[in-house]
């Protein structure tokens, strides 16, 4: 299983907006597609349709409980797209597992021996604590969604610096697969200038591809439904399917194929 970590510690950037449409789009084209909700705030789950009160065991309990991967697992309503949601007890969890030995690598633990995907998503939390720090430790490698603003830029060097740091401590096999510039408005004249930018310093790892500001990218999750089954045919459906596409281009020969 080839597990993707997609994070940015600023929040608002479009992370689990891409997390849900990247993880449908992939499952989409025929890969077993596994998304892990890693935010208390539960927001993955909401927008696959996977209310509170159908949560009954959730990443919190993985992490903390160390539960099977298998009894975590609820599938959507998306073919080939399973989820392990969230709960607001995830809050606790970096509080409880400061004692606990092993604690940076408890997801990676869990996800090891799992066979039955063939890719896994993990939205993290905006922030870089040890939770996010646990999907870095079990992720072969990170997609970072960055909001076309200046403020986005000051945040990517730091998360930039925190991956430099979990190569060296914890996970060096972990790369970065690609920045996705989100939220992007043709109209603004800083979004052409942060993308210049961007482009300028971290050149091919840029995707080419974009995912515009889109309205129904906004009001799909108050439906319980990714963009791409709310409206497979608006800009933003459009432009996280080409995303998809170039992703898989960028993976390792051995992945290409589901």
């Amino acid at each position: 299983m080839f597990i993707i970590a997609i994070a940015n510690q600023k929040g608002g950037v479009g992370k689990t907006t891409t997390a849900i449409n990247i993880a449908t789009a992939m499952a989409a084209t025929g890969w077993r597609t596994l998304l892990i909700d890693l935010d208390p705030q539960g927001n993955a789950s909401t927008g696959l349709g996977v209310h509170a009160a159908s949560r009954e065991v959730s990443s919190y309990d993985l992490l903390v409980d160390e539960v099977t991967l298998d009894s975590a697992i609820v599938p959507t309503a998306i073919p080939r797209l399973d989820l392990i949601p969230a709960t607001v007890d995830l809050s606790g969890a970096e509080i409880e597992l400061v004692s606990v030995e092993g604690r940076t690598h408890r997801l990676d633990k869990a996800l090891s021996a799992h066979t039955g995907h063939d890719i896994c998503f993990i939205d993290c939390p905006p922030s870089l604590g040890l939770l996010t720090l646990n999907a870095l430790c079990a992720a072969d490698t990170l997609l970072v969604p960055l909001q076309c603003e200046f403020f986005a830029l000051e945040g990517l060097s730091q998360l930039l610096q925190t991956v430099d740091q979990v190569q060296q401590r914890f996970n060096p096999e972990l790369g970065i697969i690609g920045i996705a510039l989100t939220m992007y408005d043709r109209r603004n004249r800083l979004t052409d200038q942060v993308s210049d930018d961007v482009r300028d310093c971290l050149g091919k790892l840029v995707f080419d591809t974009v995912i515009p500001r889109n309205v129904r990218l906004s009001e799909a999750p108050s439906h319980g439904l990714p963009a791409l089954i709310y409206d497979q045919h608006c800009t933003g459906s459009r432009a996280y399917m080409s995303l998809a596409r170039e992703l898989i281009g960028r993976f390792p020969a051995e992945r290409q194929a589901a």
